[in-house]
């Protein structure tokens, strides 16, 4: 569980980017590559400690094998009001 402010902002950037990205009709090769390259440019920076790059990359790709994240909703059906 992320519990740092800096990291959570994070987690909930790349969450965004994910759903963003399959809604622009890109699948999960492309999304994984996305997300692998996200964890090497915060390696590469420095800008969070290890052991929370980590932890982010855990949850991010626990989130990211979840299929339902990334189900579209079903269309409410139509209703006659007549």
């Amino acid at each position: 569980m992320l519990q740092d402010p800096q990291t959570i902002r994070y987690y909930q950037k790349l969450t965004d980017s994910m759903v963003d990205l399959w809604n622009r009709g890109y699948r999960y090769d492309e999304i994984r590559l996305y997300l692998e390259g996200y964890f090497a440019c915060l390696r590469h920076t420095n800008v969070l400690e290890p052991y929370q790059i980590h932890r982010l990359e855990e949850d991010a790709f626990r989130y990211f094998y979840d299929p339902s994240n990334f189900e579209l909703p079903l269309p409410e059906p139509e209703t006659d009001y007549y």
